[in-house]
């Protein structure tokens, strides 16, 4: 009797803590994870089902016929691009990425970077200050995942993009089919052209100088970068983003990261001002701990 009484208190006490648990706002998320546009919100699935649902799309045209992406976005999936392999790290044999890897190309979720890239990429978070930390300029596709927001508007023969965040940092693309700068002309956010593939919007950037990084994690590229981004419209309200990363001295082949750019509805929203340079208190007191600047690549000898 008493056995049977324990029993079905402790039942009760289960049910009870599963209820509050799926009641819960951590519950709720693992019951119905995050739909983006009617996909899943991590890139390996969102991103075939994002591209199959923009090819039933119209979306709506600027008076030069093309899709009007004008407005005001952010990027949840894209987590500022803290860590590009996933929230979870990878596995100690590098063979697979945690399933919230922003890497679709190559499948197994991660950066194909040489050896020695890998290695320098661990020493960057160890010991080296992130150059967006003290403001230094951002490039793609970091400039399309930070923080807070950004604003794209269309123009005949170019477009403009406007973040919120790090001190307003802006891109001016132009899409009048003007050439790139001459190669040794590096910029840091580089150049970038843009030209209309049907409802897609393909930005190359060329001339970079090598010395920023893609995020937090430490992600880095060379001089001889290369950025392929392709934005589609997959209803009014999201934009499928992808940026092909092409650095043959730092990765041994091109990969290929994905995430949702999604409007931002709020009625009246303005973007905030921010000081970022005359706010930055941080670098100083890395310096005092030990870390040091950040000069780009450090290749092998």
């Amino acid at each position: 009797m008493r056995r049977r009484l324990f029993d079905r208190a402790l039942r009760t006490a289960i049910t009870l803590a599963a209820v509050v648990w799926v009641s819960s706002p951590t519950g709720a998320q693992m019951r119905r994870p995050r739909e983006v546009a009617g996909c899943p919100s991590t890139a390996a699935a969102f991103h075939p089902c994002a591209l199959a649902k923009a090819k039933t799309f119209n979306p709506p045209r600027t008076p030069d016929g093309q899709p009007d992406m004008q407005g005001v976005w952010e990027t949840p999936m894209g987590g500022g691009l803290g860590n590009i392999e996933g929230r979870r790290g990878v596995d100690a044999d590098y063979q697979t990425a945690s399933p919230s890897s922003l890497v679709v190309d190559p499948p197994n979720g991660l950066i194909p970077y040489h050896p020695w890239a890998r290695e320098q990429r661990a020493e960057n978070v160890d010991r080296y200050i992130d150059p967006y930390t003290h403001c230094l300029p951002i490039t793609a596709p970091r400039i399309m995942a930070s923080p807070r927001t950004r604003q794209i508007s269309q123009y005949p023969g170019y477009v403009t993009i406007v973040n919120e965040s790090g001190g307003h940092p802006f891109r001016v693309i132009y899409t009048d089919g003007r050439p790139h700068l001459p190669a040794d002309m590096k910029l840091w956010r580089g150049d970038s052209r843009g030209h209309w593939e049907g409802n897609t919007l393909v930005i190359e950037t060329t001339n970079l100088t090598g010395l920023a990084w893609f995020g937090s994690g430490g992600d880095f590229f060379s001089d001889a970068l290369k950025i392929t981004e392709r934005l589609t419209m997959v209803d009014r309200d999201t934009i499928h983003y992808a940026a092909t990363i092409d650095d043959p001295k730092v990765s041994t082949r091109p990969w290929t990261m994905a995430f949702a750019i999604e409007r931002n509805k709020e009625k009246g929203y303005e973007q905030m001002e921010e000081g970022c340079f005359e706010s930055d208190r941080d670098t100083a007191d890395l310096l005092l701990t030990g870390f040091a600047m950040y000069t780009g690549p450090r290749f092998p000898k």
